[in-house]
């Protein structure tokens, strides 16, 4: 019989009664002749609430005991799901991260899945078995606890997919993949299918319905995904290798990045070894540079804008609070409330103009850019926040979003 990897969100599994519905449909499943795998995120805010308390006990805890402490959530859905599949008479048994043998590197809470053994779950599907994951989790290379970041259930299902060769459906809150968030603008169309180069683009430019690292898994093993919702029988989204009708649009999707800080160093010397020693000390602290601009040397000074993660601002004016005082040119500036807008899509390799249209509308609005970045297939915006609402609206009239 053919594998399926399903996976269901913490949104699925808020209540006993939901964990209930999902053993039945895992059971119609069953009854279509497929051998199931599924992978499990934590119930609910469980894994907020955890970290709630452990924040409360010490304002920096060990990463190591977070790992720990954050793996237990996952724990308790799996074992709680296996008793409701056996209840109802499908065969099921659960198993952690490190009882898979899902071994990880990197930092105990944001790892990276190395290397699965999949001899143990081919042997439980040999039993007739539903095999039930706690996904977002694994052991280093010490026999230790780790977890792999937010998201990282995604992560675990398709990692598994890749490795028992087949497709992974991954259910959650929503119904599939939309050009806009609908919460943003309700008039979004549903795309039904979408390849992997737009979906990353996507999810890294702030579409929060996938983790990013779980894309870059399915298209680097060709693993179809499926995004649907967790209830009831609506068509999701197919996220696959490009085909050519996903080309007919300029655009398929804009996302939006509310999460992003700025910082503008002013006076910096138009040096590359300063310029590269400024960036090495913050991606020494495991900060990611999202968007960076330079302006033309002017006495051998420039400026430089980028973007970071809003919760990494506070480490990075650390850093640049010792440049004050060794660059006495130097000042800095932050802003922790803008918009990143992003608009994707394939069809900007073969539809020239994409970038003009994009910039009249931003003009018709009296929208003012900080930052722009582009690559094939993306280009991004930071603009102020106040503006947001009238800018995705105005893009979406025109690209038909």
């Amino acid at each position: 019989m053919p594998i399926v990897v399903q996976k269901y969100g913490g949104s699925s599994l808020e209540t006993l009664d939901k964990i209930t519905e999902i053993a039945k449909k895992i059971a119609r499943k069953k009854n279509e002749d497929y051998d199931i795998v599924v992978v499990l995120s934590a119930m609910g805010k469980t894994t907020d609430y955890l970290l709630d308390m452990a924040y409360k006990i010490s304002k920096n805890p060990s990463k190591r005991e977070l790992a720990v402490l954050m793996s237990t959530g996952e724990q308790v859905s799996i074992a709680l799901l296996s008793i409701a599949l056996n209840n109802i008479g499908v065969s099921a048994v659960s198993y952690t991260g490190g009882q898979l043998n899902i071994i990880t590197e990197g930092f105990h809470t944001a790892s990276r899945i190395a290397n699965i053994n999949k001899d143990i779950i081919l042997n439980e599907i040999s039993k007739k078995n539903v095999v039930i994951v706690a996904g977002f989790q694994g052991i280093n290379e010490n026999n230790e606890i780790t977890t792999l970041g937010r998201g990282g259930s995604d992560t675990t299902a398709v990692a598994l997919a890749a490795k028992l060769g087949c497709c992974c459906e991954i259910f959650t809150d929503v119904d599939g993949i939309y050009t806009v968030d609908p919460k943003l603008h309700p008039t979004a169309k549903k795309l039904l299918r979408i390849s992997y180069e737009e979906m990353l683009e996507l999810a890294s430019s702030g579409a929060g319905v996938l983790n990013v690292r779980s894309i870059e898994l399915a298209e680097k093993y060709k693993v179809p995904l499926l995004v649907a919702l967790n209830a009831g029988y609506i068509e999701g989204t197919i996220i696959k290798e490009l085909d050519n009708t996903m080309e007919k649009s300029s655009i398929t999707g804009l996302a939006v990045d509310n999460q992003q800080a700025m910082i503008t160093l002013n006076g910096v010397p138009h040096n590359i070894k300063i310029i590269s020693d400024i960036f090495g000390k913050i991606a020494k602290q495991d900060i990611n540079i999202d968007m960076i601009s330079q302006t033309t040397p002017i006495n051998n000074l420039v400026n430089i804008s980028f973007t970071i993660p809003k919760v990494d601002l506070p480490i990075t004016i650390q850093i640049m609070e010792k440049y004050k005082n060794e660059i006495f040119t130097f000042s800095y500036e932050t802003f922790d409330n803008i918009s990143k807008l992003s608009v994707v899509g394939i069809g900007m390799k073969s539809q020239p103009g994409v970038a003009a249209k994009m910039f009249k509308i931003l003009a018709d609005n009296d929208i003012s850019v900080h930052i722009i970045t582009t690559s094939e297939i993306k280009i991004s915006y930071v603009i102020n926040p106040d503006k947001q609402q009238i800018a995705i609206e105005a893009i979406a009239k025109v690209f038909n979003l």
